[in-house]
């Protein structure tokens, strides 16, 4: 059956409907307008469940069970553990063992830890993923293996989804560090602490069955709780639910490459000359060499100026946790976990504050945390002349990253992506980018080791830095640079496939992936 397709409002042919389900195309950075009322899961009644509270079940395989495990269900995951992982795979060996077809798995994100999950991709076990593929799974969709077409969202995005019915959850299975048998959980004391378990908030809010899966059970109350009991149906004990240390995947460490240095320090001197590091701003930070080499030479200039950031939004990691001991920030709201060292500061300091993708990111609520940045620091893997941005493919047309918090970070006052002008010899700033995840609207500046692009619908920051030194330049001068060092790349070919699609975080559809021509 030919796959009726449409226009979008970024020129992109969408397909009218992703599996069997009809689709809204991106009609702008902010023009769709939701109707109507927030999903709501089915009424439960306590005479269900305990008196005493214990909702504890002997393993996976009996909860699962006894959540109704079923033929084209909805399984839905966490990826604080990011690539230590150990609970996501086992649901889907159990789902096989049982001979469940067609599941949905809709995880806040995967990793290489998950590669196993293809062999039940393959076996029809799983249909299709709703969620960041990042790596082999994101290889095989890209050559077109998926029996059903993937769907990317932003973590915002995943919470809309969630909260608007667009998915609904049947079985939420929430790997904590610590719970008690009446299923409150955390994630930051136990053997295996992540941090926060704020991805996992809307699945235990929305999902018609909560299983929570934990290595350190200790009595009732579990404190602090970050997944409310009342919301869980079922309890599972195992030896144990992730790696810590695998939570520190990704680079966390400053980088030491001279030219992402200079990056790192032409980004900070830019905020400084525009006015944006002031007393009491607030910015986002990244975990990744270069951005934590800015957060680095922020610092610096906040303390030869004696002044500090009100807040910093943060996926953390020491040096944030640094600045906060320090007295540089006042506040870090924290998204995800990036290292132990904020694992140890979100337990113990109380201005290190954990948040979810409600609060932060979701854009169908009254206002969320994204917006009120001062500046937002973010990576890409191209940029074209119109500043629109991606993340989740390379030139190479492979689906290889997730969208994560990219998307939503964009409401920010001033966007800046700092990115070299181009990676193994392949210029990053294109005519147009392979997938669209973010519009050009949104996009504000882009820093290169070879100078600085501002976006030209940004005049207030064109004026204010027209005479400070800094080397700024055209998009297409930068883009003529790296074609002259590094030549006109070839863009990928596609078959006409769809494989994917990439969700704007209003939950339309900014965009579409299709198969790679080997």
């Amino acid at each position: 059956m030919t796959t009726q397709l449409v226009k979008n409002a970024v020129g992109k042919m969408i397909p009218t409907e992703i599996n069997g389900q009809p689709v809204t195309p991106f009609m702008g950075a902010r023009q769709y307008k939701p109707t109507g009322r927030k999903y709501a899961p089915p009424l439960a009644t306590c005479a269900d469940y305990p008196d005493d509270g214990d909702k504890r079940l002997p393993d996976l395989k009996a909860a699962l069970v006894k959540a109704g495990l079923k033929d084209g269900m909805t399984i839905s995951t966490h990826h604080h553990f990011r690539n230590g992982d150990l609970v996501a795979n086992q649901i889907f060996k159990i789902a096989a063992e049982l001979g469940v077809k067609d599941l949905v798995w809709f995880p806040s994100a995967s990793f290489p830890c998950h590669q196993p999950l293809i062999e039940y991709l393959e076996d029809g076990t799983i249909h299709h993923i709703e969620g960041s593929m990042n790596g082999p799974l994101g290889r095989f969709a890209s050559q077109g293996k998926m029996k059903g077409m993937g769907v990317l969202r932003s973590h915002g995005g995943r919470y809309q989804a969630v909260q608007d019915g667009e998915v609904q959850i049947d079985i939420a299975v929430i790997a904590a560090p610590t719970a008690d048998p009446f299923g409150n959980a955390n994630g930051v004391t136990g053997p295996s602490n992540c941090g926060l378990l704020g991805f996992a908030l809307a699945d235990s809010q929305y999902a018609h069955k909560v299983i929570v899966v934990t290595d350190n059970l200790v009595p009732f109350p579990c404190i602090p709780w970050q997944i409310h009991g009342n919301y869980v149906d079922y309890v599972v004990e195992v030896e144990q639910v992730g790696i810590p240390e695998r939570i520190v995947s990704g680079t966390t460490q400053i980088t030491k490459s001279p030219d992402r240095l200079y990056l790192a320090e032409l980004t900070a001197k830019f905020c400084d000359k525009a006015g944006i590091i002031r007393d009491g701003f607030s910015f986002q930070a990244g975990a990744g060499g270069t951005a934590l080499a800015i957060g680095n030479y922020f610092g610096d200039i906040m303390r030869e100026r004696g002044i500090r950031a009100r807040f910093a939004r943060a996926g953390s990691n020491k040096y944030i946790v640094d600045m906060l001991e320090e007295g540089l920030i006042e506040y870090i709201l924290d998204g995800q976990t990036f290292d132990l060292d904020g694992v140890r500061s979100m337990r113990d300091n109380p201005n290190h504050v954990n948040t979810s993708p409600f609060t932060s990111y979701n854009y169908h609520g009254k206002g969320n945390f994204a917006s009120l940045l001062d500046v937002v620091i973010l990576g890409a893997t191209e940029v074209d002349v119109n500043f629109n941005g991606n993340v989740v493919t390379h030139s190479d047309g492979y689906l290889l990253h997730g969208i994560g918090g990219w998307q939503n970070c964009l409401f920010g006052k001033t966007v800046i992506l700092p990115i070299p002008l181009f990676r193994d010899r392949i210029p990053v700033i294109r005519d147009e980018v392979t997938t669209i995840c973010g519009p050009g609207e949104l996009i504000d500046v882009i820093v290169t080791e070879r100078g600085i692009a501002i976006n030209p619908l940004r005049t207030d920051l064109l004026e204010t830095v027209k005479d400070s030194g800094l080397p700024i330049k055209t998009i297409h001068q930068l883009k003529a640079e790296a074609e002259r060092i590094c030549g006109k790349p070839k863009p990928a070919e596609f078959t006409d496939k769809i494989i994917a699609a990439i969700k704007w975080v209003d939950g339309t559809v900014i965009d579409v992936v299709r198969q790679v021509k080997e």
